[in-house]
């Protein structure tokens, strides 16, 4: 008789647990600045995200899939009000699409200490890649100095005589600047820091002449670089200076703002409009059906995140309460990604190959990207060896 008790209390615990692990639905906090000058970034990653969800039948790994959509407005005090509440408020199962990392920064410590997988569509602090790498937080985009890097590399080849330096003083800028140093060999010519969303560069612009360089790397995200660029062509400089940027902002949504000026150019990224493989043509075909425009980078980021959650709920058949198999789902990234190979690192970020883009106009008149060459193949970011994940 005892025996029978035992038993059917062990069968009824292991229904209760496996009832806990298993869901109907999945719901995610989508937090991303979707106003001011940085807005169109995280409107394409949003609209990357949406994308994928549709393909996915609007239900990511088979569970009734929940956005809730929240505007950070580029403000860090914003996002932590919005992580509060999608945190204690609507209870979500997953956080992702950040753009900025003075956003990211500062929130991520109470995202991390919920218990709460974070997705990051865009910005990868070297914070999260060595010594303080979590077992909750996964990048897909990449680590905010290997594109970068890649350019520095890059423009090294070109043997100019000097180049001038320019990004916003904010972490993600600064590791912009690092992580082109970090493979430049040439000369500085000056290293110049503007604050986050200046759109008047003519102190800049002077520096820049006065410096002599006949090159410029620029990191300027959002509308900060459609400013640079128009501002730095009306000065007639763009004619004896090179223009270089990283594909952040090299990309569609300031190629549409400034027009054929940035013909010519040179960018880095892990994404091209013209990559050859079956996701990316889908991507491309349905992105632009659907929004009316060519996808930017930020958009085919958003778009592998919720397809990164799609193949990882799948893999634990819905069962995203178990989370250390969810995460170990994650970890083993189980999906086809629009650029092609990609894994993820010890310390969760992508392990991929970055590409040297050139803006030009394609046999339809659209002026965009086309990929000229591989900058680095299957590239590891230089802080993955100081994580020890927990």
């Amino acid at each position: 008789m005892k025996r029978g008790i035992l038993v059917a209390a062990l069968s009824a615990l292991a229904l209760s647990t496996s009832a806990a692990y298993g869901a109907d639905s999945v719901k995610v906090g989508f937090l991303s600045t979707l106003s001011g000058p940085g807005g169109a970034l995280g409107i394409d990653i949003r609209d990357g995200f949406e994308l994928a969800v549709k393909h996915a039948g609007g239900k990511l790994g088979g569970l009734d899939t929940e956005v809730v959509v929240v505007d950070d407005q580029q403000k860090a005090d914003v996002g932590r009000q919005a992580v509060d509440r999608l945190l204690k408020k609507d209870h979500v199962d997953v956080m992702t699409g950040m753009v900025f990392s003075n956003v990211l920064l500062p929130v991520m410590p109470s995202i991390l200490a919920n218990d709460t997988v974070y997705i990051s569509t865009n910005t990868g602090p070297k914070e999260y890649a060595g010594e303080k790498c979590d077992k909750n937080f996964f990048v897909v985009s990449w680590q905010n100095e290997d594109i970068p890097a890649a350019m520095g590399k890059y423009v090294t080849e070109q043997k100019h005589k000097g180049v001038f330096l320019i990004a916003p003083n904010y972490p993600g800028g600064r590791e912009s600047i690092e992580g082109f140093k970090h493979l430049y060999k040439g000369k500085i010519a000056d290293e110049v820091y503007v604050k986050l969303g200046q759109l008047d560069y003519s102190a800049e612009i002077a520096q820049a002449r006065a410096s002599k360089a006949d090159s410029v790397f620029f990191f300027l995200p959002g509308g900060m670089g459609i400013s640079f660029i128009k501002q730095l062509v009306a000065s007639g400089l763009s004619k004896d200076m090179a223009m270089y940027t990283p594909g952040f902002s090299g990309d569609q949504d300031t190629i549409k703002a400034v027009g054929e000026p940035m013909l010519g150019m040179y960018n880095a990224a892990q994404w091209s409009p013209d990559l050859d493989n079956a996701q990316n043509k889908q991507f491309m075909e349905d992105f632009q059906k659907t929004y009316n425009r060519i996808p930017t980078m930020y958009a085919a980021q958003g778009y592998d995140s919720a397809m990164l959650l799609d193949g990882a709920i799948r893999k634990v058949n819905g069962k995203i309460g178990d989370k250390d198999a969810f995460r170990a789902a994650l970890a083993s990234a189980p999906f086809k990604a629009v650029q092609g190979n990609f894994k993820f690192n010890n310390n969760h970020y992508p392990i991929q190959n970055y590409y040297m883009r050139l803006i030009y106009k394609n046999d339809k008149g659209q002026i965009t990207n086309k990929t000229v060459g591989t900058v680095f193949t299957d590239y590891h970011d230089r802080y993955a060896t100081e994580c020890k994940m927990k």
